[in-house]
């Protein structure tokens, strides 16, 4: 029988923090890793190279987006996600159920769920089989079993449901699964904020021996302090030799938390979607590039920043131009920005676990990230430093 190309290796641990390196066919994930989010087969306003002069070392694509738009068949008749989207490095997918059971018209069963097409109208379903025929199709390296997000809050009865339809659908997920040699199906544990129902679902998950495994329902509107409950809670019933996914999450001191709970992966639309809107993320904070002190600033977005915006000369009060005058431009400079943010952010995490000093550095981030912008990126400084 031929060796798994899909191979997780732990490299070092500090505290719960873990650094590791996860194989796939398309290539290595070193973990600690941020997987920017392309929904349509794009991340948002930026170009394959650019998302990889960021460092990103995998990308997320939507099941339920590429279904209606473009088909995957469509995709798998030219050369699958990768050629699609001249993405050459390893591409995970998820199941499409988030979106589904976001639809108002949806209707949910032990089947499946059923809803109307947001494209043309017409009433489709998805189920287990068809969320795993879709993905197989995509050919992404990993895959999401389809299961039932629960939203929040919940009661304890519809969590129960909940995970009673995630544990019998993971069960058909593995059964439709063709392509088990090159895709890792990934099982998601759901549970809502119920300890007990979170350990049932994990311990059921496990006994499959699956690839890996997601936290799945913690970045549905419970805050912070409840996504690092369930975190905590979880991370240690999952394998210690499987990556571990929390999914959709989310802002720096979110990913920190998390990284210190153990968890390995992570995913969100926030530094695309806080970029298009001028939001930008600093060492020192988040600043707004809209805000009208920024338009005699010279500095870069963060002069301390390594990406290619920052270095590139762009300054605070050309971008305040750019979001002023509804330039494509404004959103593509952000977005590296903010991409490379997240980025060296699970860089500088990993160099730190590796050091065993996570708790050290998370703490002087968050000490400088809570401080503020220093008073050198004023713009009065900027005019200073003009008379000067």
């Amino acid at each position: 029988m031929p060796e798994s190309p899909f191979r997780f290796r732990l490299e070092g641990r500090s505290g719960r923090a873990r650094a590791g390196t996860f194989a796939t066919p398309h290539g290595s994930i070193h973990t600690p890793a941020f997987m920017p989010v392309g929904t349509h087969g794009a991340v948002k306003a930026l170009t394959p190279d650019q998302v990889r002069a960021t460092g990103a070392e995998i990308v997320l694509a939507n099941t339920y987006h590429l279904a209606l738009r473009p088909g995957e068949g469509i995709v798998e008749k030219l050369g699958g996600l990768h050629a699609f989207m001249c993405w050459d490095g390893p591409i995970l997918t998820d199941s499409g159920g988030f979106q589904v059971f976001s639809l108002p018209t949806a209707e949910i069963s032990d089947r499946g769920v059923r809803f109307r097409n947001e494209v043309d109208g017409s009433e489709l379903e998805l189920t287990p089989e068809r969320s795993i025929e879709i993905q197989n199709a995509l050919g992404a390296d990993v895959i999401m079993a389809f299961d039932e997000c629960t939203p929040y809050p919940a009661s304890e009865s519809l969590a129960r449901t909940g995970v009673r339809r995630t544990l019998s659908w993971i069960d058909r997920c593995v059964s439709a699964h063709g392509r088990a040699d090159d895709q890792a199906l990934f099982g998601i544990v759901q549970g809502s904020t119920y300890p007990h129902l979170r350990e049932s679902c994990a311990q059921a998950l496990v006994a499959l021996d699956l690839p890996g495994y997601a936290i799945g329902g913690v970045s549905v509107g419970e805050g912070h302090e409840l996504l690092c409950r369930v975190t905590d809670h979880c991370a240690p019933l999952l394998p210690e030799h499987k990556p571990r996914y929390l999914m959709g999450v989310g802002l720096p001191e979110d990913l920190l938390a998390a990284i210190g709970y153990g968890m390995d992966l992570f995913d969100c639309v926030i530094p695309t979607r806080y970029a298009r809107s001028a939001s930008v993320f600093t060492s020192r904070g988040r600043i707004r590039l809209s805000n009208r002190r920024f338009r005699r600033d010279a500095y870069p977005i963060d002069p301390s920043c390594g990406c290619a915006t920052c270095r590139g000369g762009f300054s605070r009060a050309y971008l305040h131009h750019l979001f002023a005058a509804n330039e494509v431009l404004s959103a593509i400079l952000a977005s590296v920005h903010n991409v490379h943010f997240y980025q060296q952010l699970v860089r500088d995490a990993r160099a730190a676990v590796l050091a065993n000093d996570f708790e050290g550095f998370r703490s002087r981030f968050l000490a400088d990230y809570a401080a503020g912008p220093r008073a050198g990126g004023s713009e009065g400084a900027a005019r200073g430093r003009k008379r000067a």
